[in-house]
């Protein structure tokens, strides 16, 4: 690996997805994760696997994550990879009337965001 991929992340850095994340790859797997937020609070990380920011941001989001004793008991979590699955995100940001950004955490309750955040701002904070 590169002195360049070490620091902004390269093909080698696939690595496997964090257990926590539940995927969202189709229309169905959105409707289940909106009727999921009927009993319990949501929360849908969209992020874009070619830029640094949103690398960043997802590598620091997880590790907060992973400091927590039980994240199913705060939120239930999905992910969205905004370059394989474009218009689940353009849908997300259509149904919800949410602005599309990227990275962006939408925490979402009885079908309705209830708290969002892009980029920096970004923080388990915002399941609370």
């Amino acid at each position: 690996m590169s002195f360049f991929d070490k620091i902004f992340g390269g093909k080698e850095e696939a690595k496997e997805q964090k257990s926590f994340w539940n995927t969202i790859k189709s229309e169905d797997d959105l409707k289940t994760a909106l009727e999921n937020s009927y009993t319990h609070k949501i929360a849908i990380f969209k992020h874009s696997t070619s830029c640094f920011i949103s690398k960043t941001v997802l590598r620091n989001f997880e590790k907060d994550i992973e400091n927590i004793e039980s994240i199913d008991d705060v939120a239930k979590l999905y992910f969205l990879d905004l370059l394989a699955y474009r218009p689940l995100s353009n849908k997300i940001a259509e149904d919800l009337g949410i602005r599309h950004e990227s990275p962006q955490l939408l925490v979402i309750e009885n079908g309705k965001v209830i708290n969002n955040a892009s980029h920096q701002n970004i923080s388990i904070n915002q399941l609370s």
